[in-house]
């Protein structure tokens, strides 16, 4: 499996819009690895996770093409990780494609009851399921689903209950692989933890929240500190083991190191630390 990485920054992204803190003054000065946009990935050139308002710069600046894509998984719905109003480009005349429009297939956009309002707006509002652009189907915590040769479970995340945030557990079953990915959220949930447990499951890849980088919070994000629980707690529970992978990513200015700081605090701890074009491979 693969993973990349295209957008690794919190909501602001880093350095941050209007921002003249320190961080983000090292981060525009260094450039490079140190400059992030919001939050995307894409696994296995198949799965697109999260539809920010970056995702056009993510097409230009690092190939992303959104052409091939025909599954996309929702986190939750604050704006950083979903804006649906770029939906209505993949309408004919705004778009052509090299079948006919009867025979496009739609990108099916799965995610929470409660992060589905402005995805279902866009696309009744536009048809754009009457004409094969996009169509939304829900994702219920702990209820897998099948794409391909993929088996996807959303799992409940420790983030704004507003939105019925979701972090999502991908296996190919093809290949025997499986990866977390957990954005945004703090150190789980009992019921995600109890659902991780009794699946059974192996992780090769994890992806863990560190927009709080140094510091730490109690609930929402999480830090280097709150990926060392999780990655403890998995292990302990046969989750993961010394061959996984785990990785840092979706982080603020507020955690004060900038990418290049971040990489020698993280190796220390045996993490991998994500950036904006990043690809890994497991």
């Amino acid at each position: 499996m693969k993973i990349t990485y295209y957008g690794t920054a919190a909501s602001e992204g880093f350095p941050g819009l209007f921002c003249s803190c320190e961080p983000c003054e090292k981060a525009r000065a260094k450039g490079g690895k140190n400059l992030r946009t919001r939050s995307q990935a894409l696994i296995d050139d198949t799965l697109l996770i999260d539809f920010p308002a970056d995702t056009y710069m993510h097409v230009l600046n690092f190939g992303l093409d959104l052409r091939k894509i025909k599954t996309l998984l929702i986190t939750h719905s604050h704006d950083d990780h979903l804006y649906p109003k770029d939906f209505e480009y993949r309408r004919y005349g705004f778009a052509y494609f090299d079948v006919d429009v009867k025979d496009l297939i739609p990108i099916t956009v799965y995610s929470s009851e409660k992060s589905s309002k402005s995805i279902v707006e866009i696309i009744d509002k536009l048809e754009l399921e009457k004409n094969n652009s996009f169509t939304w189907k829900q994702a219920k915590a702990f209820s897998s689903f099948t794409v391909g040769e993929y088996k996807i479970t959303p799992l409940e995340a420790d983030h704004d209950i507003r939105t019925e945030p979701l972090i999502y557990m991908i296996e190919n079953k093809k290949e025997g692989k499986a990866i977390l990915y957990a954005h945004d959220t703090g150190r789980f949930k009992d019921s995600t933890w109890d659902y991780i447990e009794k699946s059974g499951v192996r992780f090769d890849f994890v992806s863990l929240d560190c927009t709080a980088i140094i510091k730490d919070y109690e609930g929402n994000h999480m830090g280097i500190a709150g990926g060392e629980a999780v990655r403890k707690r998995l292990i302990k529970i046969g989750a993961a083991d010394e061959k996984t992978k785990f990785c840092l990513n979706h982080f603020s200015h507020n955690g004060l190191l900038i990418h290049d700081e971040l990489v020698e605090v993280a190796a220390e701890k045996d993490f991998l630390v994500s950036y904006d074009g990043a690809v890994y491979e497991f």
